[in-house]
């Protein structure tokens, strides 16, 4: 069955870039659920773990690990982007921007877990997240569908991706996770 490291694999020039930038936006893909995870069972009201300082905690060490996987991402990103050189600077990028179920006031949450993270940085870190994991659901969709995706689209998605996670979304991570 077709995925999304298949579309990256079949516009790359070269299989070892691509390979390394998949195995990275894995590890994104991975961290980045685990962040959303913990938040979202806080906000359905499952105090895991059990303690404020435990859930502090807890909160710290999925955006750390988010920032670290992050980190890694643009070395390989951006030589993907060098390699993958569109036709045309003028594709549509593929993914949406947040959704309604996106958008959650992390205050009342927060408060309630005993968390004393900014919940500004806490909602902003997670609707990036959020659109990361659902850009790479939607080049899965894409492959499975075995529908087309320019090289210009595709550029022009990653391009926004890497603006938009390697900028501020690592800045409220690293502020999360200290």
């Amino acid at each position: 069955m077709a995925d999304w490291p298949d579309i990256l694999v079949q516009h790359a020039p070269s299989e070892l870039t691509a390979r390394r930038l998949i195995s990275q936006l894995r590890a994104c893909e991975v961290s980045a659920l685990a962040f959303c995870r913990v938040l979202e069972r806080w906000g359905r009201g499952d105090a895991e773990p059990a303690t404020a300082g435990g859930r502090e905690a807890a909160l710290r060490h999925a955006a750390d690990r988010v920032e670290t996987a992050l980190a890694g991402l643009e070395t390989p990103l951006g030589r993907y982007l060098v390699e993958l050189e569109a036709d045309e600077a003028e594709g549509r990028s593929w993914y949406a921007g947040p959704g309604a179920g996106e958008l959650v006031e992390w205050t009342p949450i927060l408060d309630r877990a005993g968390v004393t993270a900014c919940p500004n940085r806490v909602a902003a870190a997670y609707l990036e997240l959020a659109v990361l994991v659902r850009a790479l659901q939607g080049l899965s969709d894409a492959a499975r569908m075995e529908t087309t995706l320019d090289a210009s689209s595709l550029w022009a998605g990653l391009f926004d991706l890497r603006d938009t996670l390697l900028g501020a979304t690592v800045d409220d991570l690293r502020a999360i996770a200290a």
